[in-house]
């Protein structure tokens, strides 16, 4: 099931849900869940990536932007800082919001229109109970022309969903939002 607006406003005050949520979620969110804005944006630079049964390291990446306060009053702010995405190039963009997921709750993450029908193609994993931290998403240009991001934007939608029979605590490395690891290391 779906949680809906009034739920998820009553969790964000009561739990503190989702921190550093725009104004415009706090009063009138659209549909059923929160829009996500882009907090940081990062480019792979080197390294190397390996996925292996026991162990794990990703690229190293380079932060190409980022709100420096993680206040939702970053409107003013950020409104200088953009990136402008080519077709073919591929970032990961972090969210301004923080997550603090109760172990009764999962979230899933939809691109919103725009983003798609400018051309980028948005994807994340779930976010598992129990996890706290920002999340970050991949973001590749498969259109045909240039995308210029502000730091701000509403790029994606987070919708929670109840997890019947209770959820077992995340306890992966990527807890507290981090991007990517230092060297290769052993997965939890």
């Amino acid at each position: 099931m779906i949680l809906g607006p009034k739920k998820l406003l009553q969790l964000v005050k009561t739990k503190k849900l989702v921190e550093n949520l725009d104004k415009r979620e706090l009063t009138t969110p659209e549909g059923a869940g929160f829009d996500i804005r882009l907090g940081e944006v990062h480019k792979i630079v080197g390294g190397k990536a390996f996925l292996g049964v026991t162990h794990r390291e990703t690229p190293q990446i380079e932060t190409i932007i980022e709100i420096k306060s993680q206040k939702s009053k970053v409107k003013t702010e950020t409104q200088k800082l953009k990136v402008t995405i080519k077709p073919g190039e591929f970032y990961l963009l972090s969210s301004i919001e923080v997550f603090n997921i109760p172990l009764n709750l999962t979230v899933n993450f939809k691109p919103r229109t725009t983003t798609f029908r400018s051309g980028l193609i948005i994807r994340t994993g779930n976010v598992a109970p129990g996890y706290k931290g920002k999340v970050t998403f991949a973001c590749y240009n498969a259109g045909p022309i240039p995308v210029t991001m502000e730091l701000g934007c509403r790029f994606a939608h987070a919708q929670f969903f109840e997890v019947k029979g209770g959820g077992n605590q995340y306890q992966g490395q990527w807890q507290g939002g981090r991007v990517t690891t230092k060297r290769r290391e052993k997965q939890i």
